[in-house]
């Protein structure tokens, strides 16, 4: 395929999203508990900010009707999927309310998801506009981790690091 160049705009938003979708990311699931219950996003959009303090970063899309629980919200857990966890994330991705065939339990007030690689219990320390989406900071609080390979997505797909996807 050959080389394309073009600056980022309106006309050319698809070529945009198909040259940031060659790098590939990790997958979570945030999630919080709000007055109706547990409510979660899939994000790929998730970093380390600083080890002292421990602070994170996720990204919420502000056109999502999550949006503002998660900005709001004075706790959450971001859990890091495992390779065997594409369903949850692909579920998270359409029906954060619904937890009825996922495993999960709370802790610490949060709804924590069962079998994650890694799950972060945060406090929110910042949100920050960014564009279409917001910039959340938290402050890490506890985390809970195992041993395993993670779920990435890559050029609009779920995959893995076996070669998959």
């Amino acid at each position: 395929m050959p080389e394309t160049t073009f600056t980022p705009g309106p006309e050319t938003q698809a070529a945009y999203r198909e040259a940031l979708g060659s790098f590939g990311t990790g997958v979570t699931v945030v999630t919080t508990m709000t007055p109706d219950g547990p409510t979660a996003m899939t994000a790929n959009s998730f970093a380390s900010v600083s080890l002292d303090p421990p602070l994170v970063l996720w990204c919420p899309a502000r056109a999502s009707r999550r949006h503002d629980l998660f900005t709001g919200a004075e706790q959450f857990i971001i859990h890091v999927m495992a390779q065997d966890q594409e369903p949850i994330a692909a579920h998270f991705a359409s029906r954060g309310s619904d937890f009825s065939t996922i495993a999960w339990h709370p802790a610490q007030g949060q709804p924590r998801l069962d079998l994650c690689l890694t799950a972060f219990l945060c406090r929110r320390s910042a949100v920050h506009p960014g564009g279409d989406h917001s910039i959340v900071v938290g402050e890490v609080q506890q985390v809970w981790h195992r041993d395993g390979l993670g779920l990435i997505f890559k050029r609009g797909r779920y995959g893995d690091f076996t070669g998959r996807g």
